[in-house]
């Protein structure tokens, strides 16, 4: 089984960025902790904070990869653009949240994303990939 994780804008500052909210583990430490977990999973790992490499990339592996996991980030709440690309595409999209969406500020409880996503994991740390990968190998 090949997943691609594909992260959005500020992800790339995990275990800086206030890690009262996303923790303080870098995704790179992360990843690697579940490349070894899951040594029969074909991983590939893609950050951008430009929403048009993010949606070049779900084009490119939406017709490759056997899942995606996406966290968007703040364009979850803003791409109409994303949301119509993983329409577009053949492999199934679970979109990630590390933090409680619902239990931030307005703007977040709204998501381009959820209506064309498989399904959504929100609020449960880093551990949400993981979780994410759990579905995509039942599924």
């Amino acid at each position: 089984m090949r997943i691609i994780i594909i992260n959005g804008p500020n992800l790339n500052l995990l275990g800086k960025r206030e890690p009262g909210i996303y923790g303080d583990q870098s995704f790179e430490q992360y990843f690697k902790g579940l490349q070894s977990q899951y040594p029969q999973v074909d991983f590939d790992y893609f950050q951008s904070n430009i929403e048009g490499e993010l949606i070049d990339r779900i084009q490119k592996e939406g017709f490759s990869s056997d899942g995606i996991l996406l966290n968007a980030a703040a364009y979850t709440h803003t791409s109409v653009g994303i949301g119509d690309a993983i329409k577009a595409i053949d492999a199934p999209v679970i979109e990630i949240h590390i933090s409680n969406t619902f239990s931030r500020e307005d703007f977040r409880h709204k998501s381009f994303i959820t209506p064309v996503a498989k399904g959504i994991i929100v609020g449960f740390g880093l551990d949400g990939y993981r979780l994410g990968v759990e579905a995509l190998l039942k599924s």
